[in-house]
């Protein structure tokens, strides 16, 4: 009988998302992307996204309330920036002990409503139980134009990517406090038309290999080109998640231009026909020992 653990986080995804075959015209988007797509506006798609952090596993006793809160929200808030999109509602549902305090709970919705404010976001509701350990989930949505939507599938040949600010800080507790990327996403989709994006949210490899499988194409990446926090290695920045960048690719008459840009962003390599290729300052590769941050393994 196999376990989640020999199938991994990935495996599980793809054999939901097999037995799942979504057929219906309002969907344009299901599993496979930062968030689902549906018809909405004439002109707008609506975005809907969710994610769970649990006790241990997203967070853990060094971590105020406060932070928790905030990064509830902010993880789902960096999914609706992939997309190019928008955030608008969200729904808090809370698994807590028994023996929580009253305060604890306060400074937790603190965090959230801190972050909501800053990025206009109306929080509307959600629900509560019992929990052997702490657990947070955010459904938020969010809409974007449709010129302005951006999937992990549209990378070219010849496309070069690009990361959004430096890898590597969740080691430092950056997933803790980090701003999501709401604002820079929407000058790239509206200066740049990145053909493909994602949040960095497992890792640059693990991510990027999301973009290449679903654009079916490979990727040829610089070491010396990879922006690094200071106090991590490069194995780190490659692996270790949760740095909720932004991943993306652009084509090539828009390159040039990205040089000049108001957001921090960084060419890193290019878009391949197959493979996903690390190479050091002498064009050799790099070996890579693993590719990012995976549950159940």
């Amino acid at each position: 009988m196999k376990l989640l653990k020999d199938i991994g986080e990935f495996g599980l995804i793809k054999r939901i998302a097999e037995a799942e075959k979504i057929f219906d015209k309002e969907v344009i988007v299901g599993i496979g992307d930062d968030t689902a797509v549906l018809k909405y506006k004439k002109d707008c798609y609506l975005l809907l996204t969710t994610d769970i952090l649990v006790e241990n596993i997203h967070f853990d006793k060094k971590a105020t309330p406060f932070q928790i809160g905030w990064k509830a929200l902010a993880v789902n808030l960096s999914d609706i920036a992939a997309m190019g999109g928008i955030p608008k509602y969200g729904l808090v549902s809370l698994g807590l002990k028994k023996e929580t305090s009253i305060n604890f709970v306060d400074e937790l919705y603190q965090g959230i409503r801190s972050l909501a404010k800053k990025f206009k976001v109306k929080i509307l509701g959600g629900d509560t139980v019992s929990s052997p350990r702490t657990v947070i989930n955010i459904a938020l949505t969010g809409e974007v134009e449709k010129k302005y939507l951006t999937l992990r599938n549209g990378a070219k040949i010849g496309n070069k990517i690009y990361v959004t600010g430096i890898l590597g800080g969740s080691i430092s507790g950056k997933h803790l406090s980090f701003i999501p990327r709401v604002k820079e996403a929407r000058y790239l989709v509206k200066n740049f038309h990145p053909t493909a994006m994602i949040d960095i949210s497992d890792g640059l490899l693990a991510d990027l290999k999301r973009v290449c499988e679903r654009s079916k194409l490979g990727a040829r990446i610089y070491q010396k080109k990879i922006p690094l926090s200071k106090e991590v290695s490069l194995e780190d920045a490659l692996t270790a998640g949760e740095d909720f960048e932004l991943l993306f690719s652009l084509s090539r008459k828009y390159a040039h231009l990205a040089k000049s840009s108001k957001v921090h962003i960084t060419q890193i390599g290019e878009i391949t026909k197959k493979g996903i290729v690390l190479l050091d300052e002498k064009g050799k590769n790099v070996p890579l020992s693993k590719e990012g941050f995976n549950h159940f393994r």
